[in-house]
């Protein structure tokens, strides 16, 4: 059984909570916030002793696992102090999105997992759908045959006014990090983001990027479109043929060149994902499974390194806004 601590216990974080505690590999020992009416709340909704500084907790509980569920600015300043302490106190780390928005100290976190010889993820639960794993069998099985490109949208309100860019940075590590999973490393962006009436920040964006393997794609995302509808697509296309993943995890179509027979998957109303919630206890089961199973470090799906890579492409982005120009990354 694997011993698990939570460190930030905020609504995501007592959502990590409770999905460690269904499972039958791990088990919850430490809840740690810094604010303490959250620690002793999670603590007694959970039944894990509660802590008001992480130090003390992985000196104290020795965990196996780790997860930073901390938000802070652009929902990401706070993820690095703890996963450095969760690190080198001898735990694999399951970090929540976006990994860092301070790229020298996500390079830092990285470099630490590796150092030790540890495992660290990502909470990049986009790519755990039960869609998502049946697209990447058609893609692994060459039935898109040579890629050539690839369209992702998602867009969601969030009326949220903090840095200028909160929307790119917080939002775009899951879409970013689709167009990794199917496509490879970026290595060029080029941004353009406007305001929304009445919004201060740059609150919907487009991107251009080519990828190293000669793919090229687009993105296009905003945080000021309501909910009731579809909130995600992603579209990748090759010689053979294309998917479409509608709406996250709802269902894939196959489109085979030349052929009008299609493939389709779509989510069981019994047995598939009910709510956005079964997206994270997938990633989340995903990195106990594989540390249960002793992965090693460079076999974790969405890892510390896709993290980097992701925000590496935001922050290129970002520049790209501010430059009005192309930026590599190579």
């Amino acid at each position: 059984m694997l011993k698990v601590c939570v460190i930030g216990m905020g609504h995501i974080g007592n959502l990590h909570a409770r999905i460690y505690r269904e499972s039958k590999q791990a088990e919850l020992v430490g809840v740690c916030d810094l604010l303490p009416d959250r620690a002793h709340a999670a603590a007694k909704t959970h039944g894990a002793k509660a802590y008001l500084d992480a130090a003390q907790m992985l000196a104290e509980v020795r965990p196996d696992i780790v997860s930073i569920t901390t938000a802070g600015v652009e929902n990401g300043s706070d993820h690095h102090r703890p996963t450095i302490q969760a690190l080198e106190a001898g735990a694999h780390v399951l970090c929540e999105k976006p990994i860092c928005n301070d790229i020298a100290k996500a390079e830092e976190m990285v470099g630490t997992a590796r150092r030790l010889n540890r495992c660290m993820g990502v909470d990049f639960n986009h790519r755990f759908t039960p869609a998502a794993r049946v697209a990447k069998r058609w893609q692994q099985e060459g039935r898109l045959g040579h890629l050539l490109f690839v369209n992702v949208s998602m867009w969601i309100m969030n009326r949220n006014e903090t840095s200028p860019w909160f929307h790119l940075k917080s939002l775009h590590p899951h879409t970013v990090d689709l167009m990794r999973h199917f496509c490879g490393d970026v290595e060029a962006v080029h941004c353009f983001a406007t305001k929304a009436p009445g919004r201060k920040i740059w609150s919907t964006a487009t991107m251009s990027l080519r990828f190293k393997n000669g793919m090229v794609g687009t993105l296009a995302g905003s945080y000021d479109i309501e909910r009731g509808h579809p909130m995600e697509r992603c579209e990748v296309a090759g010689t053979g043929g294309r998917f479409v993943i509608d709406d996250m995890w709802r269902e894939v179509t196959l489109y085979p060149a030349g052929n009008g027979e299609k493939s389709v998957y779509t989510n069981p109303v019994f047995g598939g994902i009910r709510d956005f919630d079964d997206t994270f206890r997938n990633r989340i089961n995903t990195f106990v499974e594989q540390i249960a199973a002793g992965a090693k470090p460079d076999e974790i799906d969405g890892s510390g390194a896709d993290g980097l890579a992701a925000q590496k492409v935001l922050d290129a982005a970002v520049r790209s806004v501010e430059s009005g120009q192309v930026i590599s990354l190579v």
